[in-house]
């Protein structure tokens, strides 16, 4: 790729994330049959898992994005959240749907769920495409996982390093 990065290592496959999301798109169909699902995607790396889980949802739905910045250094996070872009819709009395790339220490989104429990919807819950449970700082559990991942440097399916290789079809390491 004439990067200084090898990302060359296939993690999952491209083939492997379709039917794990089109698996995780039935189960949700079932589970929020009949309710106002609101799904929330994080930005920027929660893009292409978000469309295409939304694609697999047989049920009407919204959706929506937040952007948030945790603050510490370039790896750790420290837990301190800034907003820089909050919904543009009311979630009250909704069925919300947070869905992430990845949960690693969990101090963001442990954050982010309380934020939104605030403003009244009917249910908060959460979907990540990759948990990395070994990272874990708060005790927060996704409602739906698509792999569990050792504790390296993921990239692709929206991942990135440096804002590169989030447009891989496939989930790689760096090297």
């Amino acid at each position: 790729m004439g990067e200084k990065y090898d990302v060359s290592n296939v993690l999952i496959s491209e083939q492997q994330l379709k039917d794990r999301v089109d698996e995780l798109g039935a189960q949700i169909t079932l589970d929020y049959y009949g309710k106002d699902l609101f799904l929330i995607g994080i930005l920027k790396g929660s893009v292409p898992f978000m469309a295409d889980l939304m694609r697999r949802i047989d049920l009407p739905l919204e959706m929506d994005f937040m952007s948030v910045s945790s603050y510490g250094s370039a790896t750790k996070s420290s837990g301190v959240v800034q907003i820089i872009k909050d919904l543009d819709s009311d979630i009250k009395g909704k069925d919300v749907l947070i869905v992430e790339d990845v949960i690693d220490t969990g101090l963001t989104l442990a954050y982010l769920k309380e934020y939104l429990q605030s403003r009244g919807p009917a249910s908060v819950k959460l979907i990540t495409m990759l948990d990395k449970p070994s990272g874990r700082k708060v005790d927060i559990k996704s409602d739906y996982v698509g792999f569990e991942v050792p504790d390296k440097f993921i990239v692709g399916y929206g991942l990135d390093v440096d804002q590169k290789f989030r447009n891989l079809p496939y989930i790689s390491w760096v090297k």
